[in-house]
């Protein structure tokens, strides 16, 4: 298992890079993260949480398919995936991140949107998510451009969580993966 970036370390800040077919061992990197994401117990991981600045991330929502049936078997890998469109009214939804450990909050995002990427093969794709598919995507999605969950919340709520931010950013955590502030 890779370790996890967790707050504090500044990869989780960064707007990743895009990255070609030729990527050095990419096919290997994939598999990691995958390994590393279901080791962690998580939906989804970004290539910046595991302190790699790069468009890659890959999900899973398997886990929440008896609360979600539509995510049920929903596994895909996204890389150089962007936004193209978004649509609908904002809805909430308690969102968790593994950089983020013990900290959840309540994260208002669009319910659809378009997106172009690549997935492990190459291929291209243009395709719509709604839904719990949209909510694990985009919370994904938001690693690549440096945007964490709690940087959506309001200031005040934000302000709370103070406190809690910096004891992670100080390694004062207890998680049950392996994880790494700063490199």
């Amino acid at each position: 298992m890779l370790p996890i970036a967790i707050y504090g370390n500044p990869v989780l800040r960064k707007v990743a890079k895009e990255i070609d077919k030729d990527y050095p061992n990419l096919n290997n990197l994939i598999e990691s993260i995958e390994d590393s994401m279901y080791k962690s117990d998580g939906v989804g991981l970004a290539a910046p949480q595991i302190n790699k600045s790069i468009r890659l991330f890959i999900i899973d929502g398997t886990p929440l398919a008896e609360d979600y049936p539509e995510v049920d078997g929903f596994h895909k890998i996204f890389i150089n995936a962007q936004i193209i469109e978004e649509e609908g009214k904002e809805w909430s939804f308690n969102e968790g991140c593994l950089s983020l450990p013990d900290i959840r909050e309540e994260v208002k995002r669009k319910p659809r949107f378009l997106m172009s990427y690549f997935d492990e093969n190459w291929e291209h794709h243009e395709e719509w998510f709604e839904g719990m598919q949209a909510r694990i995507i985009q919370h994904e999605y938001d690693h690549l451009d440096g945007i964490l969950f709690t940087d959506r919340l309001t200031p005040l709520r934000r302000k709370l969580l103070k406190s809690r931010l910096t004891a992670i950013s100080k390694n004062k955590i207890s998680v049950g993966y392996k994880f790494i502030i700063n490199k």
